[in-house]
Order: structure tokens, then sequence, then C-alpha cells
């Protein structure tokens, strides 16, 4: 009875005890194998997305990697790419995400001047053979960064700018890990909007006596200019729009000749584009009597009604009393 009692304690202590052996410590305090160091990461399945506030997020200290375990499988190159030489980041364990046997492991690391997101990537023999920054964090307030990892194992970098407006552009770049050229790859890009946002008048500074003369504004991406000429029954204009969050846009300068006392047109030789100016006291009018195809979009026209800026009211000095 005692030799099977004893024999039970030694099967249950092997089961139990051997089982449940204590991970080492990535402090620094134990000696680490790269295979407990990949498995010390959150084992988890694609897709896997983090935003840009997940940088500034204060991180538990039980998930910090001592430098000098982080060294031991990983080149002293990467952070010295990332972060230049002498920095010293803290560095925070993450998700990992297996691909057959092969490992990508997310490890955020940051200074006091710069944080990021990581994905280094293990092969089969669990041999370190690339990095790649995910997210960087920048300073610019109206951007918004996305970036992750989809079913098809492509990671992506979104960043999402907001305008003043409401309007939003996104711009995305998308890698995939080659392993016959053992770096990350960029495969796709789509560049954050480029169109103008912020309209340039090439002929603000000329002069406004005539009645006419004046910005005639929808908002700062849809305006009409409207300044004096050095010949009278003319009047020189710019014309930009754009609508639809960039979809429908176009541009025109020159010099439209009244026809009426209310009414200008513009009509130049070698340009097909014909347009009319209808004014009121408190707006202009547009129209596109023959297409200005070559200066908009082809889905767009120049048609609209644009409201008369006011301006500002003059201050007059003060009158003098005589004492």
């Amino acid at each position: 009875m005692t030799r099977y009692l004893a024999c039970l304690f030694v099967a249950v202590y092997l089961l139990t005890g051997c089982g449940n052996k204590k991970k080492p410590s990535l402090s620094g305090t134990d000696e680490v194998a790269i295979g407990d160091f990949i498995e010390s990461f959150e084992l988890i399945k694609p897709p896997y997305e983090v935003k840009d506030t997940v940088l500034n997020k204060k991180e538990k200290d039980s998930l910090l990697i001592a430098n000098k375990i982080f060294n031991q499988f990983v080149p002293d190159s990467v952070l010295i790419k990332v972060f230049g030489k002498n920095a010293k980041p803290k560095i925070y364990l993450g998700k990992r995400i297996m691909e057959n046997e092969e490992s990508y492991l997310f490890a955020k690391a940051s200074t006091a001047e710069k944080k990021v997101m990581l994905v280094l990537y293990f092969d089969k023999g669990n041999n370190f053979k690339a990095f790649l920054p995910l997210l960087v964090q920048d300073a610019d307030p109206a951007t918004l960064q996305v970036s992750g990892i989809n079913r098809k194992f492509e990671f992506y970098q979104s960043v999402i700018m907001k305008d003043p407006d409401g309007s939003t552009a996104e711009g995305k770049d998308v890698y995939i890990y080659s392993t016959d050229a053992e770096q990350f790859l960029l495969i796709a890009t789509d560049a954050l909007d480029d169109r103008v946002r912020e309209v340039i008048n090439p002929i603000d500074t000329l002069q406004k006596k005539n009645k006419f003369s004046a910005d005639y504004i929808k908002d700062k991406m849809n305006i009409v200019s409207i300044r004096d000429d050095n010949k009278s029954g003319r009047i020189n204009f710019f014309i930009h729009f754009d609508r639809n969050n960039g979809e429908c846009t176009g541009e025109i300068k020159g010099v439209a000749n009244f026809t009426s006392a209310n009414t200008a047109i513009y009509k130049q030789p070698g340009d097909a584009c014909s347009l009319q100016f209808s004014f009121s006291s408190s707006s202009v009018s547009l129209k596109e009597i023959e297409a200005c195809g070559a200066h908009r979009g082809v889905k767009c026209s120049f048609d609209g009604n644009y409201p008369r800026k006011k301006e500002p009211k003059q201050k007059t000095p003060a009158k003098r009393t005589s004492k």
C-alpha cells in the first residue's frame, strides 16, 4: 500500500509540478531561451489592429523586456535604426501571430522622444530575420494612424487626416514578409490625399474699385475672386472649386468682358471654354456656355452660385474737437 501511494505521488508530481513549469522572467534576472522569449508574447490569430493611441498607453511593469534580453535575440542594429545610437528605449511584450511555424512578434518600444510598434519576424528555426516599424507616433493632431495585419498576413499602415471642414483623407501602405528577400517588402501604396487644402488667390493684390470686384465664397475651397482690369468693361477673375471631398475639382484664371450692366463673359481664342458671370449686389452666378473640360474634372461643372463676402467696415477716424 505504501509503495502504491509513493508511485501515485510521483505520478501526480510529474503531471502537475512538471507541467506547470514556471516561465523565466524577461526582467533580466533569469536565463532565457529563444523559445521562452517567443512564447512570452500572447498568441492570437489575425486580423489584429492597433491605433496610435496605444503608443501612449501606460503598460504594466510585468510586460517590460530588459534590453539585455531583447538584444540577446534581436540585433542591436534594429533599435539603432529606429531610435539612433545610445538610445535605451523601454520595450514591452505584445502579441504573437503564427504563420505555419513562423512567428510575428508585436513589441512596443518607446523613449521620451519616440514611440514605435515593431513587428519582429522569426523563422521556423526561431532565427530573427527582419523587422518592420509598423506604427510610429507622429506629432500631428489632425492625423489618426491605424496599423495591423489581415488574414492574408499583409501588414498595413494607414494614416487618416481630418480637415477643419470635417472631410477626411486616407493614405495606406501594405507590406508582406518575403522569405526570398528576407525582409518586409512594400507591395501597395495609396498616398495620402495630396489635393490642394488651401487656395492661394493669384489676383488677390489687384484693385477692387469696380462695384462687382470682391471675393464670392462658399468656403475656403470654393471661391470666385473678381478684381479690376486696367481696361474698362473688363474684369480679372480667378475661380477654384473642390466638391465631394476632392472628387470634383476645377480652376481657371482669366479676363471676362461685360456684355451688359450685370453680365460678363469669358471667351478667349484657343480655349473652348465659355463662361458667363451674372452679378447681383450679394452674389455671382456662374454658367458654362460652352464646356470648360480643360479646366475641371470630367463629371464637374463651374455652374453655381457664390455669395459675396462682406468686407470689414473701415473705421473712420474720430473727429478732433477744438478747444
